[in-house]
């Protein structure tokens, strides 16, 4: 293993001669150890193209914070090198790559104006005083604070005290943004308004974006793409509406948003298809996503969304007949529990709320579970 040097090296001067369409960011074989054992990051190989927002998600210990904290510079590799714009950043230092930073805590100076806090940047790059006030105007009025500019941030709520730490990771024009959990400290209602103003200013700018996150409905709403970590290496990165789609193995179908989930057995495969066999002896068929053999012991993954929900059988195919363990009422649709058997857990099926007939606790339905959207992993 190869261990990375820790000295300075200079900023990463624009190549001219990179080639059009090559990603802003890539990380090739890139490695984290803290004790020399154990891998916080494996093996990490990840492109970032250019004006994108790129939402790194997955659980605590997953390596999604450790892989920003290297691209940031305040930590090091082990192995592997970060190439930003065709040069190589492994070893510079992060004052250097000047990149724009968003954490959680906003990390604002207390004893500094608004419009002090955002000139931190353009300070320390020595700008001059017209072009600071000039800078910090413009960077206000995007995250629409203007005239907030000498108030303190003790003086503002949690959501504008996040926008005084984002105008402040955009007042210079960097090449990237790094966001940290920066909604994590937000109630509810305000965290899910500063999601649609991230993505919209991000609309707006073409910056790129890289975000770190364990919520999964957070990364859903705002990126372009997802980046799932677990143990860390990444699972499955890819476009949201194919991320919630088409998972590509069990830990990305359990992480990303509500899943009924079938044990049983591959009894038939094609190269597309199997049939399994519940633990009960019925049989439904769906997507082979990692070519289980015959034989094999799998799970059936689909939406809660996916399963159609039927009174009587009516000579449909895919079918499993259930009964109705509860009704819940969430506000702008109703989910349904429906227990189907031993062994199994019960399904979930959502459900408008302009359903004409809503099943009650203790009814017997019928539950399609459409192939194409009933995924199998072994």
């Amino acid at each position: 293993m190869r261990t990375v040097p820790t000295s300075a090296e200079s900023a990463p001067a624009p190549n001219p001669a990179r080639v059009a369409g090559e990603p802003l960011v890539r990380f090739r074989g890139v490695q984290k150890t803290y004790d020399g054992v154990h891998l916080v990051v494996r093996q990490l190989d990840l492109d970032i193209q250019r004006g994108e927002f790129l939402t790194l998600l997955g659980p605590s210990g997953s390596g999604k914070t450790t892989t920003l904290m290297m691209l940031a510079g305040f930590e090091s590799p082990t192995a592997g090198d970060i190439v930003l714009d065709g040069r190589p950043i492994t070893r510079t230092p992060p004052h250097k790559r000047h990149f724009g930073m968003v954490f959680q805590n906003y990390a604002l100076f207390p004893h500094l104006t608004v419009g002090q806090n955002v000139a931190y940047p353009l300070t320390v790059r020595k700008a001059s005083k017209a072009e600071q006030a000039q800078r910090v105007e413009r960077a206000l009025e995007m995250v629409r604070l203007q005239g907030m500019a000498e108030r303190f941030p003790a003086q503002l709520s949690g959501g504008q005290q996040q926008r005084v730490a984002l105008a402040r990771a955009l007042v210079f024009e960097p090449q990237l943004v790094l966001m940290d959990e920066p909604l994590g400290a937000l109630d509810k209602q305000l965290r899910e308004h500063m999601q649609i103003e991230l993505k919209e200013l991000h609309r707006q700018l073409g910056v790129t974006f890289v975000y770190v996150t364990h919520d999964q409905g957070e990364a859903l709403t705002m990126s372009d793409r997802v980046a799932v970590f677990n143990d860390g290496a990444i699972q499955q990165i890819d476009v949201v509406d194919r991320m919630y789609e088409a998972p590509a193995n069990r830990f990305v179908a359990g992480f990303i948003g509500d899943s009924t989930v079938l044990h049983g057995t591959v009894r038939a495969a094609d190269d597309e298809r199997c049939g399994i066999v519940l633990t009960d002896g019925r049989v439904i068929a769906g997507v082979n996503v990692n070519d289980a053999p015959v034989g094999a012991q799998v799970q059936a993954c689909i939406r809660p969304e996916r399963i159609v929900l039927h009174t009587q059988a009516g000579g449909r195919s895919n079918l499993l007949q259930a009964s109705v363990s509860g009704v819940i009422y969430f506000g702008d649709h109703l989910r349904l529990l429906c227990a189907i058997g031993e062994g199994q857990a019960s399904a979930t099926v959502k459900l408008p709320l302009s359903a004409p007939a809503v099943p009650q606790t203790g009814d017997s339905v019928w539950l399609e579970f459409p192939p194409d959207f009933t995924r199998v992993y072994r």
